[in-house]
């Protein structure tokens, strides 16, 4: 009477997360080719055949590159709003209609045991947003893509047994790279990417609340580090008086390997 969740993919070049509980089984997005995707499935002893959907949060490439290949594929119902699918769908290829499904912005969807929850996140896409999902008093929350936390955001995380949450990039890795200014400048804008040090600030609101394993996701591959990310975050978190162990757990994920099947 679980949920179980998986970080198969996370990162600048593609993102997947398998959950699942006795009834029910999502991928949230589908950002690499079909290919990699199930080949992370494989990885991750879980089938794609099992599907029941697949939740899309906002158009952009490491989020919906295999999207429709595995809709086709496998005969799997695809979600999301409708500025989204008007965004995505000249990159997915054809869905058949009856495959096609609306999950609008700041809406509470029931499917069997699992409840869903969707939330507006700002980031530079047509409608961007991200999801909670509850089942048998459990709560996981997955937040990235973004280019600040709000209060709306932190209420929708609130209560969360796991958070995979964004801490994208280093801010002195960021400004000391080799990207173009405009690149930079978006990245550190409102509709960007949230930094490591904004990703405590936020936690900390949610863990002195409620004790939470973290799963630090979608980390930039030239502007952050696994153990980089992991030390700000911990440390941001202790200066907010936030305890490793007390109030919260840290756990990696990468971008082309699946974290262990995680029961909730």
């Amino acid at each position: 009477m679980s949920l179980k969740f998986s970080v198969l993919a996370s990162g600048s070049t593609g993102n997947a997360i398998y959950v699942e509980t006795p009834k029910r089984r999502f991928l949230i997005d589908a950002g690499l080719s079909g290919k990699k995707i199930e080949q992370l499935f494989k990885e991750a002893r879980l089938s794609p055949e099992s599907l029941d959907g697949i939740l899309v949060s906002h158009e952009h490439s490491d989020h919906i590159k295999g999207v429709g290949i595995l809709a086709r594929r496998y005969n799997i119902p695809v979600y999301a709003n409708e500025k989204t699918w008007d965004a995505m769908t000249p990159h997915i290829g054809a869905v058949p209609s009856a495959q096609k499904f609306i999950f609008g912005q700041e809406s509470f969807q029931t499917f069997d045991d699992l409840d869903i929850e969707s939330f507006v996140v700002s980031h530079d896409a047509a409608d961007p947003m991200f999801f909670s999902f509850v089942h048998d008093g459990k709560k996981l929350t997955v937040l990235t893509d973004t280019g600040y936390v709000s209060d709306r955001m932190l209420a929708a995380a609130e209560e969360s047994d796991a958070l995979v949450f964004e801490s994208n990039h280093d801010v002195g890795m960021l400004r000391m790279g080799h990207y173009p200014w405009n690149v930079k400048r978006r990245i550190l804008g409102d509709e960007g990417h949230v930094s490591n040090e904004d990703a405590g600030m936020a936690l900390a609101n949610l863990v002195r609340k409620k004790k939470a394993d973290i799963y630090l996701a979608h980390l930039s591959k030239d502007n952050n580090m696994k153990d980089l990310a992991r030390m700000t975050v911990q440390q941001t978190l202790e200066l907010e008086g936030v305890g490793l162990g007390e109030h919260f757990r840290l756990f990696d994920t990468d971008p082309a390997a699946p974290t262990k099947l995680r029961e909730l």
